[in-house]
């Protein structure tokens, strides 16, 4: 059983997916030394809720891929222990979920599997992991045009589309992400949407969003395969992805499913360089 948590539900109490994250929150703590975090009340309480989040492990419940709750936990430097955001706990069980406020025979469902998953000591909920392999210093060179600095990653394990997005495989996984290609020419990036873990991606499919004031830019994964892992700092924290693109603002991580077929269509680190050096000639003209 779930024991000693403190427990940060969804605030959308307007969407079916944040009323499922109150009653999962409540029901945790019916009959276990858990506590909830009221997202609401921590704007004018946050001395109490500091208090409770550092004396018990913290559940993160999202409702969707808003993320609010993790939003708020990284506003607050909460150190998150588990994770579940319902929308994508529904799509891995293909339980749909209505636009009705009352919980109903699918929601009752989703919520007891979410359940028995947290309450499990395997824990199979499917929870947004933290690195998973490691992966070594990027060796960098970089291209000067006017003001700007470009840096670009050398290292041989690293692929590039021509949709400056790039690819870190060791072994059967790929850590994905954009180039300072895109971070430079987007400016100060305010929104980060990840994928879904569990999605299945098609190499050249989306695999996340990034909004700055202006523009929208939708990353185009290098290879296919499922996502395991993403970035969870870039959504409380945006402004990585500005500061540096590789290391700190990866997007997500991906098991590769076809990387043999999918290396035909990615190049290396002397043609994109040339490209991109190509792109900000003309973009400066």
């Amino acid at each position: 059983m779930l024991e000693n948590h403190a427990i940060l539900p969804c605030n959308g109490l307007d969407k079916n997916a944040g009323v499922i994250s109150r009653e999962i929150a409540i029901k945790l703590c019916e009959n276990a030394n858990n506590k909830i975090i009221c997202p609401v009340y921590y704007r004018v309480a946050e001395g109490k809720y500091n208090k409770i989040a550092g004396e018990h492990s913290l559940l993160v419940i999202d409702g969707c891929q808003t993320r609010c709750a993790s939003k708020l936990a990284a506003e607050k430097n909460l150190k998150v222990s588990r994770r579940v955001t319902i929308s994508e706990e529904a799509k891995s069980h293909n339980i749909e979920l209505k636009s009705n406020l009352r919980l109903l025979e699918n929601e009752n469902t989703l919520i007891e599997i979410i359940l028995n998953g947290l309450n499990s000591p395997e824990d199979k909920v499917a929870l947004s992991s933290d690195e998973t392999t490691v992966f070594n210093k990027f060796d960098y060179e970089t291209y000067q045009h006017g003001k700007f600095l470009f840096r670009v990653p050398a290292n041989p394990e690293i692929y590039f589309n021509e949709n400056d997005c790039w690819a870190y495989v060791i072994g059967t996984r790929a850590r994905i992400g954009v180039t300072d290609f895109v971070q430079q020419n987007l400016s100060d990036i305010l929104y980060f949407t990840p994928p879904e873990i569990g999605t299945e991606i098609d190499q050249f499919g989306e695999a996340g969003e990034i909004e700055s004031s202006k523009s929208v830019f939708e990353l185009v994964s290098p290879v296919s395969g499922k996502v395991i892992s993403i970035n969870e700092a870039l959504i409380g924290k945006p402004e990585l992805l500005n500061e540096n693109p590789y290391e700190l603002g990866w997007v997500a991580e991906i098991e590769l499913t076809n990387f043999e077929d999918d290396k035909e269509l990615l190049i290396g680190f002397d043609k994109y360089f040339e490209i991109m050096k190509k792109k900000v000639e003309d973009i400066n003209v």
